[in-house]
């Protein structure tokens, strides 16, 4: 994941309308009304959620077989594979950097 593409996502997840359409979408893929209504937010605003959401890779938009206009939003899995990958990273370091500085105050103390 590049430094650009995980400020987009860490930008998109820092709302707190966005990070409740993704925990919707964890469940099932739904209809845009749906995540508007579930959410409690006019359509307008949703739709803009949901565009910050694709442009930042989280989310992917299909067609309704039956309906062209309706429009269905899943989670990409790939993209959230890729936040994790990196939080493990940044974890892991911390880790490391923690368990030296206690190896060193171990040692100032004998």
């Amino acid at each position: 994941m590049t430094a650009h593409d995980l400020d987009r996502t860490l930008a998109a997840l820092a709302d707190p309308h966005r990070r409740r359409v993704v925990e919707l979408l964890r469940e099932k893929p739904c209809r845009a009304g749906d995540l508007a209504q579930a959410t409690r937010l006019p359509f307008p605003t949703m739709s803009r959620h949901l565009r910050t959401l694709r442009q930042s890779g989280l989310v992917e938009e299909d067609r309704d077989a039956l309906d062209s206009r309706v429009r269905i939003y899943r989670l990409r899995s790939e993209a959230l594979g890729e936040l994790k990958a990196w939080l493990a990273e940044t974890d892991a370091m911390w880790a490391r950097q923690l368990a030296s500085f206690k190896a060193h105050l171990q040692k100032s103390r004998k």
